[in-house]
């Protein structure tokens, strides 16, 4: 437990440092979303590339800790949409139940990545990392399809859902790295250089806005479609991932990968997705908030069963 508290401490002081620097240093939100582009569109795919780049491949089971989590989060999907019409008798609408769903599947990959490497190193990055190219897709495709089915006022095409993913900068770092990697590309010293110190802010700098992008409020008194939010993705998406890790046959680091994967909280992303397509986003901010604070007292536990 010591060694798992190790890990996580210094990603929740960043996390909790985002949160005094918002109401303190940098008020401005404009500040922070030009923070949030910086690392989405050019840091933290740099910093995927430099990983799946460097990492040996042939020595980490990408098949099974992929594989678990690309089931476990179409199970918490399926399990989702067959909860729907109990959640309608709670008074959860349709724009409700998608950021819910959200909630529930989607995972932050900037908790995942620093706990991934503070525990493993290079190989816990770069599992983490096979890991994100088997999720990002799926939940992806899948929060677009809910959301234009269930919140979106005007229903969202096929093509506009495909479209959607086509355009995630993290997809394409996951396939441009593993591109790299596979084919044997040399690539020259300087690149290195600077990948690197790109990568290295990365991690530091999500960390600070997401939490910047907490909300505070209402924690107190969390509506039943936060407590709903929270017990999907903090109790069951671990449960569901770590046995079909085990039916994998996964064990020892791989086995912790997916516990760690599986036990962070949902990703700030999924609020800017809900105010873009109709979804209920202050529900959603407070599923994420919830989320993320609990997930320090959730993820020890959820790691050190498996450790």
């Amino acid at each position: 437990m010591a060694v798992v508290i190790a890990a996580l401490l210094p990603v929740f002081i960043l996390i909790v440092l985002g949160v005094v620097l918002k109401r303190s240093l940098m008020r401005l939100d404009s500040q922070w979303h030009g923070l949030e582009r910086l690392t989405y569109f050019v840091l933290f795919p740099m910093l995927l590339i430099q990983t799946l780049v460097k990492a040996d491949l042939s020595r980490v089971p990408v098949a099974g800790v992929g594989g678990a989590l690309l089931l476990s989060a179409l199970a918490m999907s399926l399990l989702c949409l067959a909860l729907r019409p109990a959640l309608a008798r709670l008074d959860i609408d349709g724009p409700a139940f998608s950021s819910i769903f959200q909630g529930a599947i989607r995972w932050q990959t900037y908790v995942g990545l620093s706990v991934s490497a503070n525990m493993f190193g290079e190989v816990g990055l770069a599992l983490a990392s096979v890991a994100m190219v088997a999720i990002i897709p799926l939940v992806n495709v899948l929060s677009v399809a809910v959301l234009a089915h269930y919140a979106a006022p005007e229903k969202q095409s096929a093509r506009a859902i495909v479209m959607t993913v086509i355009r995630n900068p993290l997809i394409w770092a996951c396939v441009i790295g593993l591109v790299i990697n596979v084919v044997h590309l040399p690539l020259p010293k300087i690149w290195h250089e600077v990948a690197d110190a790109l990568g290295r802010s990365s991690l530091a700098i999500g960390l600070l806005v997401t939490g910047a992008g907490l909300q505070l409020k209402g924690l107190l008194r969390p509506s039943v479609g936060a407590a709903v939010g929270v017990v999907f993705k903090l109790v069951l998406m671990p449960v569901v991932a770590l046995v079909l890790a085990k039916w994998f046959g996964l064990s020892g680091d791989s086995l912790t990968i997916v516990a760690i994967c599986a036990a962070v909280p949902t990703s700030t992303s999924a609020y800017v997705l809900a105010r873009q397509m109709g979804g209920d986003a202050p529900l959603l901010a407070q599923i994420i908030t919830l989320q993320t604070i609990l997930a320090a007292i959730t993820m020890p536990i959820a790691i050190t069963l498996v450790a």
